[in-house]
């Protein structure tokens, strides 16, 4: 294989800390082999800092997320103290809770398929500065005869949704095209994983306030919150929601400085000599993208695209329906979406009524402010502790070893059967029991299809629609969360006033229908791919039919007998 002159163009910077990656292959005079070198290094490369970094510049987002749209969950029952004497309507807390799921699915949708457009580069960080601006934007809602402080509140937290729902595409694919093959699964299923720890630091920002409010909060009845009491509830929810802008800030500078994705330059901007200077730039710890003598000198020869006679198609919407409007393609996004869909309908319906699912089995029944507040606190905690966060980290730790289809499947049917006996056994269950088997729930879920429908997204599509797929997938999932809330979640109050029987009496029900979806995810699963241990553009070539260029060149260099021979004749 011919190489340039020793002499050739190399980024300064040595070995110590960081491997200076693209002096592996700067030499290399054509593009397609320092494309293909440079995804056989990020795809065979050990698990090291940079991942650890990519985990965590990721995460952190996810981190934030998860708290903002959980953090509401505990703040409700503060604002319910300051602006409706402690009993909030249930349309108005449904409104509250479900608009940032309807803001999510907007910014699924439009940052998904703008990351195909644009790039990944261009707006991811975009999404960060939404959700950070809005969130402090809740925090100065108030009410007044002008202005009514639930329809203020709902339009922030919608415009906060959209920065989160941004979040899931951009953070998934990025991770995915940065992750080295054999443990891909593992890292992204870590960056999603900071969901558990978003909504531990919900739980402990809430915890801290109500115990730093106690001489205010402690009356006798919530019917006697009185002015320094509705004060500290006022205060306290907006600390609860603010808190959210902090993690966001310290992974702003991070996300904004990434190189561009490498397989997204090769694959749809096709700059391929800028993708192997920014691969370089990437792995040896360096931000930001290559310098200009980088690119000038990878790029200065032509590439093998016409000699193999393969062009990717233009990424466009006409091109994505024709697509996946065939069964071989589109029953993968319809397996993606609809386990999604299925999976969102009871982790939504579950995690954002937790207090008053807690309240309803007795863990966080009290008619002192202080005490109910301070309950349901400590009850998301030992949630979140007991099921949540055990649930991520066994996905983390089994997801590339038991496969990604075998984890959704059976936590699919594992969720299916503790849904039934929830349901079809509520009124035999002692409190304890209950709990114990919603935190069952609430591990199952994580160890299990709530992860998965983030992965496998994130790895199954080709790169020119990757993001758009996942936003798509994504977004189906919110809607199965907006449905939750407004149809099935508010079933469990349904004739409880009629027959005298108190909130929460038609929950059983509630159950057995999260049963009956479940049932449906285990279906959905069948049309979902197994994706462990393929390189990307192995999984794009099997289940896409894209032609993987990489092996083709690898196939056409000819070896240095070969050379030597036609230098002969």
């Amino acid at each position: 294989m011919a190489t340039a002159p020793a002499q050739g163009y190399k980024t300064a910077g040595g070995n110590a800390a960081f491997h200076n990656f693209i002096n592996d292959f700067a030499d290399v005079e054509d593009p397609l082999e320092r494309k293909r070198l440079a995804l056989e290094k990020i795809d065979n490369a050990d698990f090291s800092w940079y991942h650890i970094r990519a985990i965590m510049v990721a995460g952190v987002g996810f981190m934030t997320d998860s708290y903002d749209i959980f953090a509401i969950n505990m703040a409700v029952p503060m604002i319910a103290h300051v602006f409706w004497n402690g009993k909030i309507p249930s349309s108005t807390e449904t409104l509250i809770k479900v608009s940032t799921s309807v803001g999510t699915v907007l910014g699924q949708v439009g940052f998904g398929w703008l990351a195909d457009v644009v790039g990944r580069k261009a707006i991811y960080g975009v999404e960060l500065i939404i959700m950070i601006a809005a969130t402090i934007l809740q925090c100065t809602a108030g009410h007044s005869e002008a202005i009514n402080f639930a329809a203020i509140l709902t339009f922030y937290r919608i415009i906060m949704g959209i920065g989160i729902g941004g979040d899931y595409p951009l953070s998934s694919i990025i991770t995915s095209e940065f992750a080295t093959t054999k443990w891909r699964g593992a890292i992204m299923g870590a960056v999603f994983a900071n969901q558990g720890w978003g909504q531990l630091l919900g739980g402990i920002v809430a915890i801290i306030c109500i115990a730093g409010y106690k001489h205010d909060l402690d009356v006798a009845s919530s019917a006697l919150c009185d002015q320094k009491c509705m004060k500290a509830c006022d205060q306290m929810w907006r600390i609860v929601i603010g808190f959210g802008a902090v993690p966001g800030l310290i992974a702003l500078y991070f996300r904004l400085t990434i190189p561009e994705s490498p397989r997204y330059t090769f694959d749809v901007s096709n700059e391929i000599g800028k993708a192997a200077a920014d691969t370089g730039k990437f792995v040896s710890g360096e931000l930001g993208n290559a310098d200009k003598g980088d690119v000038e000198y990878l790029a200065q020869h032509e590439t093998r695209d016409e000699r193999l006679n393969y062009v990717p198609p233009k990424a466009s919407w006409k091109d994505f329906w024709a697509h996946f409007g065939q069964w071989r393609y589109g029953k993968i996004l319809l397996g993606t979406a609809g386990s999604w869909f299925m999976l969102d309908v009871a982790f939504y319906g579950l995690g954002l009524n937790s207090a008053n699912i807690l309240k309803t089995i007795g863990f966080a029944s009290s008619q002192n402010v202080y005490h109910s507040l301070y309950n349901q606190a400590a009850g998301n905690l030992i949630l979140v502790c007991a099921g949540t966060i055990p649930g991520y980290w066994l996905s983390v730790l089994t997801i590339d070893t038991l496969g990604r289809k075998f984890v959704q499947f059976w936590g699919f049917a594992i969720l299916t059967m503790l849904f039934c006996v929830i349901g079809f056994a509520y009124h035999k269950l002692t409190e304890g029991g209950l709990l114990a088997l919603y935190i069952l729930c609430q591990l199952f879920q994580n160890f299990g299809p709530n992860t998965t429908t983030f992965i496998i997204p994130g790895e199954c599509f080709p790169t020119r629609y990757r993001s758009t797929a996942h936003g798509l997938s994504a977004a189906s999932g919110k809607i199965g969360a907006i449905i939750a809330q407004t149809c099935i979640g508010t079933l469990q109050n349904h004739g409880c006033k009629e027959k005298g029987l108190p909130n929460g009496c038609y929950l059983n029900h509630v159950m057995e229908i999260f049963a009956l979806f479940m049932l449906l995810g285990m279906g959905t699963t069948l049309c979902v791919p197994e994706t462990k241990r393929k390189t990307l553009e192995e999984i794009s070539e099997e289940l896409h039919g894209e032609v993987d260029i990489t092996k083709q060149v690898h196939r056409s260099i000819p070896s240095d007998d070969e050379e030597k021979m036609a230098e002969s004749v």
